[in-house]
């Protein structure tokens, strides 16, 4: 059986990853062990971050919705609590967005959700 050398793969992979570290400073760009690392730090960032953005907006429409509900005169958790009792489905987004962009009508979700506390 003939042997079998790593070169080209080796070089097709270095090549995979200096190419992803374009841009990174010094050695970290140039060296593949180093760009090894920083890539693979990069990359675990990146997917971390992709999943806590969908908290961060989660966060954000409920201090949008908490803040117009109680210009109101109800707390968030009354609202959202109201708004299942009445059978309303809209998601945190949607809320937020009338909240911020269409006053009467959120005006009209927080009477659906007093009548029905």
């Amino acid at each position: 059986m003939p042997r079998v050398k790593v070169g080209v793969t080796a070089h097709r992979r270095h090549k995979k990853i200096l190419k992803l570290a374009k841009g990174y400073k010094g050695s970290k760009s140039k060296q593949f062990k180093k760009a090894n690392e920083t890539v693979m730090k990069a990359l675990y960032y990146a997917r971390r971050d992709r999943r806590a953005k969908k908290g961060n907006f989660r966060r954000l429409w409920i201090a949008r919705i908490n803040a117009a509900a109680r210009t109101n005169g109800i707390s968030y958790s009354r609202l959202v609590c109201g708004l299942t009792k009445a059978g309303v489905e809209v998601n945190r987004k949607m809320l937020a967005d009338l909240a911020i962009s269409d006053a009467s009508a959120f005006a009209k979700m927080v009477a659906v959700a007093k009548e029905h506390l």
